[in-house]
């Protein structure tokens, strides 16, 4: 699974080369490209509104003067990687830009000529055509262009794309945007719960981009937002502006024990195992025998959470340590149950190692 960075949450449509060269350097700079954060990712805008003369997608000039190409050697030379956005319709959400529709093969072309690394692929302005016909054209164009290209299916879980995108691309959107809230961002958890058994190596489910750094949530609930997403083994895209972010929005990205249960080798997506009530209990199985559990608080006041072992897969015998992956502590010989007092909006994520 790749971690990475998109401009769209923060920027949305505005977005130039300067501002991108700026992310990578703080991708660096900051550290978070050392932790795995690879990719830099442009979303909707970034090109003319009209083709060239010969079909050929053209960057705005005005926001993009060096061209695509020179800006892929720049992130290149970072030891990053970048990204760019397209559509499956004939224009872009944004309808700043065409779209791919009918052009699949032409810009797939364009897009290894140019050295990207990734393509996220939209869902505006289709047509009414079945993503089920739109998204394998791309894929194979993809295929025929030579370079390997990350394929990020979006079209908001519309036609279930967990039941069939396995074949087609690396990742799909299981839910409509996401925006900068608890509400929203706690539905998507939900939505994209739904698909866990679809997910695995090679291809995964997609509740969409992360809000944490953007500043209309509470800690606690980008620290919610950030272990849901990873316990699900969802792509951890920022969709924060990493030259600024404060100290705690670089804590809550870079925690290294959270991100590597994302990261886990196994590739089993977490789910939800029990609703008590606002009170509910995530949990799903890691390399080495090992489990991921979160204890969540989606309610007004402060409660306690508790998993049983019979909860999270665990017989009633077993002993376990569990390490907190926010306080960096570990409870020796934990038994029967793991419980946490929480306050409103907070949750814990530990790893239970049976002992």
């Amino acid at each position: 699974m790749l971690i990475r960075w998109n401009s769209w949450n923060h920027f949305n449509c505005h977005i130039e080369e300067k501002l991108i060269m700026e992310t990578a350097d703080a991708m660096v700079s900051t550290g978070l490209a050392a932790i795995g954060y690879e990719y830099i990712n442009l979303d909707d805008c970034w090109a003319q509104l009209h083709r060239d003369s010969q079909g050929n997608l053209v960057p705005n000039a005005s926001t993009f003067p060096s061209g695509i190409k020179a800006l892929a050697d720049y992130v290149h030379d970072k030891g990053l990687k970048l990204g760019i956005y397209s559509d499956a319709g004939t224009r872009t959400c944004k309808g700043t830009m065409p779209g791919s529709l009918g052009h699949e093969e032409q810009d797939a072309k364009t897009f290894a000529s140019w050295g990207i690394d990734y393509l996220k692929y939209d869902n505006c302005n289709n047509h009414g055509i079945s993503a089920k016909k739109r998204y394998p054209k791309m894929s194979q164009a993809l295929l025929n262009s030579g370079r390997a290209i990350f394929f990020s299916l979006c079209e908001w879980g519309q036609e279930d794309p967990a039941t069939w995108a396995a074949g087609i691309g690396n990742s799909w959107r299981t839910t409509s945007d996401i925006k900068d809230n608890w509400k929203s961002m706690t539905s998507r958890a939900d939505e994209n719960d739904k698909w866990a058994s679809y997910a695995g190596p090679g291809g995964w489910n997609d509740p969409d981009m992360l809000e944490v750094g953007n500043g209309a949530m509470k800690t606690e609930e980008y620290r919610a937002h950030f272990s849901i997403w990873a316990l699900a083994k969802a792509p951890l895209l920022i969709g924060c502006d990493i030259r600024a972010m404060n100290n705690v929005t670089f804590e809550l990205l870079s925690n290294k024990e959270v991100i590597a249960v994302n990261q886990d080798k196994l590739g089993v997506q977490g789910k939800k195992v029990k609703k008590d009530g606002d009170l509910q209990v995530w949990a799903g199985p890691l390399s080495d025998s090992k489990i991921a559990v979160v204890l969540l608080n989606r309610g007004p006041t402060k409660a306690t959470v508790t998993a049983y072992w019979s909860d999270i897969g665990l017989e009633s015998a077993t002993v376990v340590s569990a390490h907190d992956l926010w306080e960096h502590s570990t409870q020796p010989s934990v038994k029967e149950q793991l419980s946490a007092n929480l306050n409103s909006h907070a949750c814990r994520m530990y790893v239970l190692t049976p002992q």
